[in-house]
């Protein structure tokens, strides 16, 4: 296939073929069994406050027939709004309610994975808040259970993001060529995250929470109010999540791996501040190598954050300082761009890239949650379902483990190993503490 003759067929398929899903023979896409376009899902909401909320919110047209979170006031609050919902504090019991078709995720990352996988056991439709899972081998598994799951159910990673047309609009830009074949993308978001060592003992738990269950699968940590306190306060810390290429990497890296339609990398380097056990890098730049496929060559990605930035002149694009954002590095020229701004800087004239028709336009969202539960009822495609989005996470998380061990990764996917670095599995999964099975 050409390359022109290649990017117009991703383009036609964008809405299927960048999901992930599987498709038919036929090119039809496999409908999941379950309810008619008119008819409303029993929903479970898992972490009600914060995400949860506003979650909450998105589904609202549906039923909510569940609400679970360890927080009782939280928990106390949602139950007004859904007075005919039943309550739950641990999500192991939620997710055996009678009836339940599907099951929103927004509980810390931590357990993201177990909700995920043993919601995927039961056959339940799942949307889940970025990211899917905690660890490389959590992403696969996230991958694996849903893969099993052959089509009869629909999965959303909360990317929203990935919903609006300015993504739509830089996707078709890259792939009908208007700066011809990509050689890089750069990629950054520059929060600045504490660093420091797990917190000291704050004495009880108040009575309102479930420390004990907020601590899931994890080691065990004395409670400290300091954790919970304000907005990712914990994902600061290993246990609990993965830092900002976990958080922010998933929507800023997500528009690198549509766009140029990333699958598996063949490496991963990494470095930042100096590896500390109890919390991630407060500053990481990254590296993975990712092969050719059938419409461009190979591409490397990179990975910056905590201040760090490409060396990019952005001064020349207008954009001095720019918080967060994307720079595609492309044969005739540039493409800069953030959630709603875009820039192309041809390197030579345009006569190469003329105006797309109709038919070449990405299909616009009906809107992130929407297309989810569209997808739940009639077999629709989501685009950020979890063998799409499960793919993105291991990759993202790999730097992690190549930043924890010193040593550029050579990466085989399918057996979930560096190849040259066998000290790398133990950071790869992770080890939870007794009682606690992620396959459940």
């Amino acid at each position: 296939m050409s390359p022109v003759g290649s990017r117009r067929f991703f383009l036609r398929t964008a809405a299927v073929v960048g999901g992930g899903l599987t498709i038919l023979p036929s090119g039809i896409v496999r409908a999941a069994p379950g309810k008619g376009p008119n008819d409303k899902l029993n929903i479970a909401v898992i972490g009600v406050a914060g995400r949860g909320g506003t979650n909450l919110k998105e589904v609202s047209g549906e039923n909510v027939v569940a609400l679970c979170d360890v927080n009782a006031n939280h928990l106390a609050e949602a139950a007004k709004k859904w007075p005919e919902a039943k309550t739950y504090v641990d999500w192991r019991k939620c997710l055996d309610h009678k009836g339940l078709d599907a099951v929103v995720c927004s509980t810390t990352d931590h357990t993201h994975a177990f909700i995920n996988v043993w919601a995927l056991n039961r056959v339940l439709h799942v949307y889940c808040e970025k990211p899917i899972a905690n660890s490389v081998h959590e992403a696969a598994m996230v991958r694996e259970a849903y893969l099993k799951r052959g089509g009869k159910v629909a999965t959303q990673q909360g990317t929203q993001i990935h919903a609006t047309d300015n993504f739509r609009r830089i996707v078709e830009m890259i792939r009908r060529g208007a700066i011809g074949n990509v050689k890089s993308v750069h990629v950054w978001c520059s929060r600045l995250p504490k660093g420091g060592s797990y917190l000291p003992d704050a004495g009880p738990a108040p009575a309102h929470l479930d420390w004990d269950l907020w601590l899931g699968p994890s080691r065990v940590h004395p409670y400290n109010p300091e954790y919970i306190g304000g907005c990712l306060a914990w994902n600061r810390f290993w246990d609990f999540g993965s830092g900002q290429i976990g958080d922010m990497g998933s929507h800023m890296m997500d528009m690198a791996w549509w766009a140029l339609d990333l699958t598996v990398p063949t490496s991963c380097k990494a470095e930042g501040t100096p590896v500390n056990p109890d919390t991630l890098p407060e500053r990481m730049v990254a590296e993975w190598e990712h092969p050719a496929n059938a419409w461009r060559p190979a591409v490397k990605v990179h990975w910056y954050d905590g201040g760090n930035k490409p060396g990019f002149p952005s001064k020349i694009f207008g954009r001095d300082e720019m918080f967060k954002g994307w720079v595609f590095n492309g044969e005739k020229g540039y493409i800069l761009g953030d959630y709603d701004y875009r820039l192309l800087m041809p390197k030579g004239d345009l006569t190469h890239f003329s105006s797309p028709k109709p038919e070449d336009l990405i299909p616009p969202s009906p809107g992130h949650h929407a297309e989810w539960i569209v997808a739940c009822k009639t077999g629709s495609p989501s685009l950020c379902n979890f063998d799409y989005a499960g793919r993105l996470i291991q990759h993202n998380l790999l730097a992690l483990v190549a930043y924890r061990t010193g040593k550029k990764l050579e990466w085989d996917a399918s057996a979930l190993k560096a190849k040259n670095c066998p000290e790398a599995d133990a950071f790869i999964t992770k080890t939870y503490r007794e009682g606690w099975t992620l396959n459940g």
